[in-house]
């Protein structure tokens, strides 16, 4: 594992004294918690990574390591099966090593987007914008906007990506702020627009200030507000109601 300072493509004094001299709560964060920071697994390319991604889908860490150190025991050479081998495996192996129907479909899509160049290697990605990434990795069947942000984070260290259906940054900024709701995702959205272009490392402080919290803390932030659309009164309660006021 290397750690930020060695992959970031962009300098983290500069993009904290940015944050801290734009948002007053977010400096004190940052001035009270631990140091911004990234592990990255060097060693694997975009596809391994979605593979690993796919795998903790849904279920726990600890039940996602025994599944994926299972799919990792079928491959020839040990490690994460190339696209071509997962092509070749047949559904009841996988289903064997513990992946349920939806996830076997979407790593047979993605290692044969793999191959048909769609997902690119991890010298293209570095190159793609985030958005071409987004677009093309979306595609591929079970990977959704919130494993893409994932892989823009902790595996390029992009340096401005808000992941704004994240639950645990929604209660982040809610203790932050001082909230006792989490913000609606296009709330968080204009809200980010603050932290421009440094996103990532506000939404790195949004999870330490869960951290910070505890599990207390979180379990009384309420989900967003949802406002109830107004009801029509019935054309006769409607004239009946004029009927009182006069």
């Amino acid at each position: 594992m290397t750690e930020a300072s060695a992959v970031l493509s962009f300098d983290l004094a500069e993009a904290t004294k940015y944050l801290a001299g734009r948002d007053e709560r977010l400096r004190r964060l940052i001035e009270e918690t631990t140091p911004f920071q990234l592990k990255i697994e060097a060693a694997q390319s975009p596809y391994e990574t979605l593979v690993e991604a796919v795998t903790h889908q849904s279920i726990s860490g600890k039940a996602a390591a025994t599944i994926f150190a299972r799919v990792k025991a079928l491959s020839s050479a040990g490690g994460i099966p190339t696209p071509q081998e997962m092509l070749r495996l047949r559904k009841p192996a996988l289903r064997k090593a513990g992946l349920s129907g939806a996830k076997i479909l979407a790593m047979k899509d993605l290692a044969q987007k793999t191959i048909d160049g769609v997902v690119p290697t991890l010298g293209q990605a570095q190159k793609l914008s985030d958005e071409e990434l987004v677009k093309r990795l979306v595609s591929v069947r079970g990977i959704g906007a919130w494993t893409v942000e994932m892989f823009l984070i902790f595996r390029l260290g992009r340096p401005d990506v808000l992941p704004i259906h994240d639950l645990g940054i929604k209660k982040g900024w809610s203790i932050t702020y001082g909230k006792k709701h989490m913000p609606k995702p296009k709330e968080l959205l204009a809200f980010g627009e603050r932290w421009r272009p440094y996103r990532t490392v506000a939404s790195w402080y949004m999870w330490r200030a869960c951290q910070r919290a505890g599990n207390a803390a979180m379990r009384k932030i309420r989900p967003a507000r949802v406002r109830k659309p107004h009801q029509r009164l019935k054309p006769k309660r409607l004239a009946r109601n004029r009927t009182r006021r006069r």
